[in-house]
């Protein structure tokens, strides 16, 4: 007899743990719930999260309340009558009465209590973490405050970036989603403590501004915030294929220490980086030595 789940998810991560379920032949995925379609890019075309497509796909029944205490969401999981609900960054705290229906079990990207919040995976890196993991937990009223039932830890590669991590904890909270519903019976809950519990913030665009100020803070920056928001400084000037150098020395921030082929090693307050490549505001990316070569930038200048 196969497994009954109700699924609330809405970005990629959520979409490859849903297609997951799917695939299992002991699992039946009978409803879905995500956020509702938003406007996506600068012509703001009204896109469906990732989940929805998926599911559309594959002809299950989708529901995308503003919020879950909308009117009827409540009866539309009892009639599914699941024997699990399964969220993963749905986006929404779950109200009792939907908690009360079935075990909710959540897949958290971070190796709880550490990284509670909307932006775990960005905030292992920014912390220039040796690991990181995903847990599955109990859900209750809080904001990923319930009991672990297991994890999945992995090592992060210092020059892993955002995209890359993702992927690799998108696939290991797959693997732990079957794991935790197989074996849920077995399993025994562990409370998490408090004390050691952190909290992380959305991500929002002013966090990828750089001052260079500390080279290690910079590099960490630039692989937690690839794709968006990315780093740049506070005249617009955005700047990619970022390497830390050295962590240690004190230099002139913004200095020019070297050029290296079409790259540029910059000093900081502490320590230096290399960049490849700067894209002034309303223009389009060009290599680091173009950029400086254009501005008549010389070793011992600084490059804003």
């Amino acid at each position: 007899m196969k497994t009954k789940i109700v699924y609330m998810g809405t970005p990629h991560y959520a979409r490859e743990i849903l297609d997951t379920l799917i695939a299992a032949e002991d699992m039946e995925v009978s409803l879905v719930l995500t956020q509702p379609d938003r406007p996506v890019g600068r012509k703001k075309v009204l896109t469906p999260p990732p989940v929805k497509s998926l599911a559309l796909e594959h002809g299950i029944e989708v529901l995308q309340p503003n919020r879950l205490k909308d009117e009827g969401i409540q009866e539309a999981i009892e009639s599914k009558k699941p024997d699990f609900i399964v969220v993963a960054a749905f986006g929404q705290i779950l109200p009792k009465r939907i908690l009360d229906i079935a075990p909710c079990i959540n897949l958290h990207a971070s190796l709880l209590p550490e990284y509670r919040g909307a932006s775990p995976v960005q905030q292992s890196l920014l912390n220039g973490d040796e690991k990181t993991g995903v847990t599955s937990m109990m859900m209750e009223e809080g904001l990923d405050t319930g009991d672990i039932l297991e994890t999945i830890e992995f090592t992060i590669p210092t020059n892993m970036r955002l995209k890359s991590l993702m992927q690799q904890l998108t696939v290991d909270a797959s693997i732990l989603t079957l794991s935790t519903i197989r074996n849920f019976t077995k399993l025994k809950p562990v409370k998490q403590d408090d004390e050691k519990a952190t909290l992380c913030k959305k991500i929002k665009k002013s966090d990828g501004e750089i001052d260079f100020d500390n080279a290690s803070t910079i590099y960490n920056k630039y692989r937690a915030f690839e794709g968006w928001p990315g780093t740049f400084s506070n005249n617009g000037t955005k700047f990619d294929g970022i390497t830390l150098i050295e962590s240690h020395a004190n230099n002139t921030p913004y200095e020019i220490l070297a050029f290296e082929n079409e790259s540029v090693v910059v000093g900081c307050s502490t320590g230096s980086i290399k960049i490849e490549t700067f894209q002034p505001a309303s223009k389009k990316a060009m290599s680091a030595k173009a950029y400086c070569v254009g501005r008549g930038l010389k070793i011992g200048n600084t490059i804003i």
